[in-house]
């Protein structure tokens, strides 16, 4: 503690970040702060509860990196995080991208779903985000339907379906006049921007004709569309009238947790929102302002972003290079109180929930340590292996950290050899990874867990001490039922009890790695069964197999094509053969 004392009398007043180490030199914390001395001394006075308790209880050493303003301590944090991963930063950044449209910058446009915007920043024409895929992709639908633009990647030598269905007006092979395709691109944008009353208008036009017509089931369909726009499109109208895109954000905190709630609103309405639960290491105002930077990582930014009174609004706007305002009085913060309230009642509603899978992992990741009296254990990975009569062996890793699975760094093992021999498979795959890790300089796990007894913990510990890595194994025991009973190490077996949340965690790891290796196994069986099916035809090798099990993965998708649909991969003889061979398959 004299150390640390010695290190805070030296610290500046000066903005900057910092970063805080436990007794393995790894850092485990990245800040920000306005004044370092007053910031990074805090942690070390008074009482402290929740994650930030058991934050400082980690922390032995710090290091610190003094800037000239804010805003460069905003962009240093925001880097510092992307390349340590620290422990205590990881729940800031697993927000997954929204799913946008986009309406093809091309000379005939194509709609679309996308997710990553890395390259779409400068497209024009790029509209949401939408609240699911499903949500996106039920208007890209109905936009199709309505309108012949063209479907398809690349042009076919004669028309598609699309074209005999009059979804399409067949560019591939005739040519439609510029007005025409303009004149729908506009409509298009106009619908994508927020007005849906002239395609309402025209699909009421034409289901009051088919049903004049007596064409009922056309008529039935035009009224199931009409159905999807009121029902699915039609959002909550904003007293702000103004038509400017913009994000509200709104907060809650209640004992460490903190609530976020996100509203997007595109065209003077509500066409989604996000909610986050955080729990708290520092005050609302830095937790909240910190999320508000880092959550523009994966989604477009807006022209304008509402916040709360606690955020540096200043600070935000120079950094995000977009307008962010802290409204005061009127109908923007009446947007802020509805973001606020219902933050508020995500919170409470959802806190028990919270509370127990903060038990279910964290807290049993704790507890797991404390059994096994290890001095850390932040990252586990677990191994399963997979064979059928000894041949396609495989094997899965999967990786939890801090309780909670990171399917990142999910890795997926083809084992060299073809028997049934449940050990050498394991001295295989244990090798291979760790190998691995050394060479590459990757980040060791705290344990290894094997599903299985003594023998897979001797044979992955043999290999192990043989890299001279010091990572404890521990294996998986389980009953006369196949039920899980004990969590076995080298020398010593922990009965678990099976209503503990520790028991849960161990199964739920368990069930990850074995669901995530059947799943290989499947896929490496169906595609090896696939392959020698294949070997009868005259004229396909290797080479042309794997194409076509890269293409169309079943036989029975293959059985559905033409010999000219085989003849874009293979020679026509060759595609002939294939036909054939295809059609008298299991007659």
């Amino acid at each position: 503690m004299d150390y640390i004392k010695q290190k805070l009398s030296l610290l500046t007043t000066s903005p900057g970040c910092y970063l805080m180490k436990n007794k393995d030199g790894i850092i485990i914390y990245v800040g920000k702060a306005k004044n370092l001395k007053n910031r990074v001394s805090s942690y070390f006075r008074g009482t402290h509860t929740g994650k930030t308790a058991k934050l400082v209880s980690e922390i032995v050493d710090f290091e610190y990196i003094a800037v000239n303003s804010e805003v460069e301590s905003f962009i240093l944090e925001n880097n510092l995080i992307k390349k340590y991963n620290p422990k205590y930063n990881i729940l800031l950044k697993d927000d997954k991208s929204y799913p946008y449209i986009e309406l093809t910058n091309e000379e005939i446009p194509r709609l679309k779903v996308v997710r990553s915007l890395t390259r779409k920043k400068s497209q024009k024409y790029l509209y949401g985000p939408y609240p699911n895929v499903t949500a996106a992709r039920g208007v890209v639908n109905l936009l199709n339907r309505m309108y012949p633009i063209r479907k398809c990647n690349t042009y076919p030598p004669k028309p598609c379906l699309y074209y005999h269905i009059h979804q399409c007006l067949g560019y591939c092979t005739e040519e439609v006049p510029k007005e025409e395709i303009e004149q729908m691109k506009e409509e298009i944008i106009r619908f994508l921007k927020g007005d849906h009353s002239f395609i309402s208008n025209r699909i009421q036009e034409e289901m009051q004709r088919y049903s004049e017509e007596m064409k009922y089931e056309k008529a039935l369909e035009m009224k199931k569309l009409l159905d999807y726009i009121s029902i699915t499109l039609t959002h909550q109208q904003v007293e702000v009238k103004d038509g400017i895109d913009r994000d509200i954000f709104g907060y809650y905190e209640k004992k460490g947790y903190l609530s976020i709630q996100v509203f997007f609103i595109r065209g003077s309405k509500i066409v989604g929102r996000h909610s986050k639960f955080i729990p708290m290491i520092e005050s609302a105002s830095e937790e909240l302002s910190r999320y508000i930077a880092e959550f523009y990582q994966n989604i477009l930014k807006p022209k304008e972003i509402l916040v709360p009174e606690i955020v540096e609004n200043e600070v935000l706007s120079e950094y995000l290079e977009v307008e962010v305002k802290r409204p005061q009085k009127g109908e923007k913060l009446k947007l802020i109180d509805m973001a606020n309230e219902n933050a508020k009642i995500a919170l409470e509603e959802h806190f028990d929930l919270i509370e127990k899978d903060e038990e279910r992992t964290m807290k049993a990741n704790e507890e797991l340590q404390q059994i096994l009296g290890l001095p850390k254990l932040d990252c586990i990975e677990i191994f399963d292996n997979a064979h059928l009569f000894g041949t396609y062996n495989v094997s899965g890793m999967v990786v939890f950290k801090n309780g909670r699975p990171a399917k990142n760094e999910y890795r997926k093992f083809k084992i060299s050899m073809d028997k049934n021999d449940d050990y050498n498979t394991m001295r295989e795959v244990i090798y291979r990874r760790y190998f691995r890790v050394l060479k590459d300089g990757l980040e060791k796990p705290d344990l290894i867990i094997v599903d299985g007894g003594l023998g897979q913990i001797h044979v992955a510990k043999e290999v192990i001490d043989s890299l001279a890595m010091n990572i404890p194994v521990a294996g998986l025991k389980k009953d006369d039922k196949h039920s899980t009973n004990q969590l076995l190490t080298a020398d010593c077996a922990y009965d678990i009890d099976k209503k503990s949340n520790v028991f849960y965690l161990l199964e739920r790891m368990q069930d990850e790695v074995h669901e995530f290796t059947i799943h290989y196994h499947k896929q490496i069986r169906s595609k090896g069964t696939l392959a020698s099916l294949l070997d009868p035809v005259s004229g396909i090798g290797e080479k042309r197999k794997a194409e076509l099990i890269r293409k169309y993965k079943t036989i029975s998708q293959m059985q559905k094509l033409s010999v000219e649909e085989l003849a874009t991969l293979l020679p026509e003889k060759v595609a002939q053969n294939l036909y054939q061979y295809l059609q008298n398959y299991e007659k």
